[in-house]
């Protein structure tokens, strides 16, 4: 299929036209399709299909505008996109691109005849006025008359490239024509004029000037410009100089004594050519940038084939000149021909940037053109410039470039040629051109410039005052060259002192000043070329909770939407002045990060800072809370401390979204609850909390767990927010467990379960006897597990809240499994599974596993199985790697007792695999003790041992008592097995009091077999 812009919007089947549909239809196919393969935003469509009075539901119009289209067009040409929408076709089959790639290559054409064919190619794209029957103002002025411009600038080239081949004939008679339409358009009538007089019409051409002259008098009041009275007066003079006319060249159609030049070309200026070097010095303690040097070294020896250009972005400060300057120090005998070096002065103090009028005539003199001889126009002056560097190799420098506009004409078009481009933009409208992005310093390149700079006696004498220096200048080369400067001048300073003098960030910008250089002031720049929006937008930004933010959290920040957020963020990634360091999520520099906090604090009202940091701290609360709904329904219903609900949140669906999520915002989530500490807002700060407990869990963070959580526990306790105080202390009871701090988890449980009573909370009262039965389960005290599980078990009842009693069903269950009590747990198990809780399917594996340990004891291997392998799947259905290793375990033990050792081993290693992708790793000493059996009967005493000694140790570390029992039975087994019954007895006996303490079935176990290393003995 193709289609077309370069005239109505229409698309073609194999030559034959497609109905698309509506001018507003067509409207929305024609700006996709000049935008190919690019996001089009929505706000861009509905502006153009609606103009300033879109529709109340104009989006929703717009999708029915794309459905139409996509009916009738062929599948996955028109994409949908975060921000949009795009079209996505081959290049070649749309008219506009085919047009433009034909441009291009007939420019880089160096054989007359094929450019001049390729011009007549691109030109016969055209059918008329581009995207014409659309009815949008926006098209009108934004899309169809830059492309109208590129129709004419080619009309142009192309009477050019026939006027070099001699096809004079042709250039008058279309020519003719067009000056007639485009009366205003002075190349045209140079044109004209040049090839009549080629085509021996100097009276007709003489005309044509005079005709030309009365029009712009009469209707702009204006004589007509240089170019063409030049010609015109060496028309008159018979001069052959500029039209390229000699008493050698024929007057003919064919040209054929030679390729006369395009006017405005030829004519030579006054030039002394000279080997020209501005390039400033070189930095002479230059250090780092190894990797940013070598891609520029690459580039220059790409650069025999093609005209290079390479961009060196990134923020104020950050070394890009420097770099820029030692790389061009590097490459200079590679370009004999010259090396220049021009500041444009995008980002200057106290200066406008270089206009390109003047940066042309500054590089023009620089090459040696007299300056009686340089031109006039900006057009004039850039062609001269890539005329005169044809067939030379020069390295040119445009440092501190202001945009892509101001440094596009100053680029040399000739093959060997190499500019380097620095600017605080992206500069992304360069096309061709190759993309170096700078970054801070690492630490250790920061630290090998100060040794370059102040020797390495005094940097060696101070190391972790050295490495705190270069961490509070965050890596800036600017700051850490300030640092060095201003120790060179005081050398009785220490970096112990200059630390200290920066630790302060409202002070930190005054130490970072020298002479006539300044961080701040560097920053300021990039500020003030900043539009109003996007300056509002930067200081808001430097009170961002945390060290980075997303697109909904920017939204919220700013108080727009997420798209305008995004909008507004790539824009200051753009100038440097933020990175993006992954898709949607932005990071300031550190101390672009702090000058943006101390213009906050300087410029916007106390009263608005607080606006934007509530609702940012709102949007955090209500999608945390969200995310911690899908990963485990909370216990407390409880108001959240926000005061209006965010009103653009990403969607959380599934537990997959939500631990992604919180994975994205771990680090902000901890910062919140600082900010929320320092701004005493208790409840903000236990909510956020009890909000990222169980991610903590599921993820294994312990120690951040119980970092967030203490920090939170402070500021509830500080501003007695009780109920806070006790739901924090909960929850950091299971985090000291899991760290191993069995007594100081107990302690913490309690205290909670306290302040639970003294409020008459019944839930919260629950909460802490279920997380008291976790631990005291672990500790091997099942009788207490059982008593505060039944507790817990009757509040649930009274709650209604099935989800949780089928929990505490099956938990009580197998706790009386391990206690032996199977029928009470075979009956639990069942009144588990009897609950129907749609979307919530984790008690049923845990019941069936149950049910399946109970099975092995009794020795129902078949019914053991049949329920191990349904509990298995519903595990790895569930994600659940805790759940499928010990049911793993169990299966071994079924395999165990039926004899089939190899299975068993490879089941036992399965459910070892499992815990080590499970975050708490539970399990792990259980299923060892358990592999450890399985080696024992396979005669395997060695790997026995190994792993009866690996389950202890963890148990002892863990106060898991019953697995520290059975790892001492197994050991005292094998002793016995191997007739070291002095060794085995005292193992025995303590693994006969250690489970007789726990009243568990295992003490039988353990008395047999040390009655019977007795009696042997």
């Amino acid at each position: 299929m193709e289609f077309g812009v370069l005239g109505p919007v229409q698309a073609w089947q194999d030559g034959r036209p497609i109905e698309v549909g509506s001018p507003k239809q067509r409207c929305v196919l024609g700006l996709l399709l000049v935008d190919l393969d690019r996001e089009v935003p929505l706000d861009r469509l509905v502006d153009a299909v609606w103009g300033d009075k879109p529709p109340r539901n104009a989006r929703g119009g717009l999708q029915v505008h794309i459905s139409h289209l996509r009916n009738v067009l062929p599948a996955d040409t028109i994409k949908t996109t975060p921000g949009g929408y795009l079209a996505s076709v081959d290049p070649e089959a749309v008219d506009l691109h085919r047009f433009r790639r034909r441009v291009a290559e007939a420019r880089g054409s160096d054989e007359p005849e094929t450019a001049a064919a390729l011009w007549d190619e691109a030109l016969e794209c055209w059918r008329g006025d581009p995207l014409s029957g659309v009815g949008s103002d926006l098209i009108d002025h934004s899309v169809r008359e830059p492309l109208l411009e590129e129709r004419w600038e080619a009309v142009e080239a192309r009477a050019g490239a026939l006027l070099r081949v001699g096809r004079y004939r042709e250039v008058i008679s279309d020519l003719t024509r067009m000056t007639g339409e485009q009366p205003f358009r002075e190349r045209l009538h140079v044109l004209l004029m040049a090839a009549l007089q080629r085509g021996g019409q100097r009276a007709a051409a003489l005309e044509v000037f005079r005709r030309a002259r009365q029009i712009f008098i009469d209707e702009l009041g204006i004589e007509p410009g240089r170019e063409l009275v030049e010609l015109h007066g060496q028309i008159l003079q018979d001069d052959p100089g500029l039209v390229g006319v000699s008493p050698a060249v024929g007057r003919g159609d064919d040209g054929a004594a030679g390729a006369p030049a395009e006017p405005g070309e030829a004519a030579a200026p006054d030039v002394d050519f000279d080997d020209r070097n501005d390039l400033p010095r070189d930095t002479p303690d230059f250090t780092g940038r190894q990797e940013a040097l070598t891609t520029l070294l690459r580039v220059a020896e790409r650069g025999a084939e093609r005209a290079e250009v390479c961009v060196i972005s990134g923020p104020g400060g950050v070394g890009k000149t420097a770099l820029a300057v030692h790389a061009a120090h590097r490459l200079a005998d590679r370009y004999p021909d010259g090396r220049f070096f021009i500041d444009l002065y995008g980002h200057s103090a106290g200066r406008e940037p270089m206009t390109i009028l003047a940066a042309l005539g500054t590089l023009l003199r620089a090459l040696g053109v007299k300056p009686q001889s340089v031109p006039e126009t900006v057009d004039e002056r850039a062609a001269l410039w890539r005329a005169l560097l044809n067939d030379r190799r020069v390295l040119v420098v445009l440092d501190n470039a202001a945009s892509s506009a101001q440094a596009r004409p100053l680029l040399p078009a000739a093959v060997g040629s190499l500019v380097l481009v620095t600017s605080r933009n992206d500069l992304s409208g360069l096309v061709g051109a190759r993309y170096l992005s700078l970054d801070m310093l690492r630490s250790s390149t920061a630290t090998a410039m100060l040794t370059a700079i102040l020797g390495a006696e005094r940097v060696e004498a101070e190391p972790e005052a050295v490495r705190h220096v270069v961490e509070l200048c965050a890596g800036l080369p600017l700051a850490l060259r300030i640092v060095a400067a201003r120790m060179l001048s005081r050398p009785r300073w220490s970096f112990a002192r200059v630390a200290e003098r920066l630790k302060d960030q409202r002070r930190r910008f005054d130490e970072l000043r020298a002479d006539d250089q300044s961080v701040a002031a560097v920053f300021a720049l990039s500020y003030q070329s900043l539009n109003p929006a996007q300056q509002r937008a930067f200081l808001l930004l430097g009170l961002m909770i945390g060290t980075s933010i997303d697109d909904y959290g920017a939204a919220a920040l700013l108080g727009v939407d997420p798209r305008r957020a995004d909008q507004i963020l790539q824009e200051l990634v753009s100038v440097c002045l933020l990175n993006e360091e992954a898709a949607d999520r932005y990071r300031f520099h550190d101390l672009i990060g702090t000058y943006a906090w101390q213009q906050a604090l300087e410029q916007i009202a106390e009263t608005e800072r607080e606006t934007a940091l509530r609702r940012l701290s709102d949007y955090y609360l209500s999608t945390a809370r969200k995310a911690a709904e899908l990963l485990d329904p909370q216990v407390h219903s409880y108001e959240l401390d926000i005061r209006s609900t965010p009103p653009y949140e990403p969607v959380l669906s599934d537990v997959a979204d939500a631990v992604s999520w919180l994975d994205e915002q771990r680090e902000i989530i901890s910062a919140l609850i600082e900010f929320a500490a320092a701004h005493r807002r208790p409840r903000l700060a236990w909510q956020v909390a009890y909000a990222f407990w169980r991610y903590c869990f599921i993820k294994g963070y312990t120690d951040l767990w119980l970092n967030t959580h203490q920090r939170a526990l402070a500021v509830t306790r500080a501003e007695k927010d009780d109920q806070g105080s006790a739901i924090t202390l909960v929850s950091l009871g299971v985090a000291w467990y899991l760290s191993g701090r069995v007594d100081t988890a107990l302690d913490s449980l309690n205290d909670g379960l306290d302040v639970f009573r003294s409020l008459g909370d019944e839930i919260g009262q629950a909460r802490a006897h279920i997380n008291l039965a976790g631990v005291f389960e672990r500790m091997g005290r099942y009788a207490d597990a059982v008593h505060v599980s039944e507790q817990a078990l009757v509040w649930m009842r009274s709650t209604g809240d099935r989800r949780r009693e089928a929990m505490l069903l099956g938990n009580i269950s197998h706790l009386n499994y391990l206690l032996g009590n199977y029928r009470e747990a075979v009956s639990y198990s069942h009144a588990a599974l009897d609950i129907e809780i749609p979307g919530w399917a984790s008690t049923r594996p845990r019941a069936l596993r149950t049910l399946g340990a109970v099975s092995v004891r009794t020795g129902d291997y078949d019914a053991a199985r049949r329920h191990l392998e349904s509990a298995l799947e519903m595990f790895d259905d569930l994600g659940d790697p805790a759940g499928e290793a010990f049911t793993r375990s169990h299966l071994g033990v079924v395999q165990r007792e039926l004899g089939d050792l190899d299975a068993a081993v490879k089941s036992h290693l399965a459910a070892l695999e499992a815990c080590e992708r499970s975050a708490q790793r539970v399990a792990e000493a259980d299923v060892l003790n358990e592999l450890g059996a399985t080696y024992a009967r396979a005669g395997r005493f060695t790997e026995a041992q190994e792993s009866h000694e690996r389950a202890l140790l963890l148990a002892r570390g863990r106060q898991e008592r019953y697995a520290e029992g059975y790892a001492v039975l197994g050991l005292g087994r094998l002793l016995s097995m191997s007739g070291e019954i002095a060794k085995a007895e005292p193992l025995l006996r303590e693994a006969l009091e250690t489970f007789a303490e726990l009243g568990v079935p295992e003490a039988a176990e353990a008395r047999v077999e040390l009655e019977g290393l007795r009696a042997a003995g």
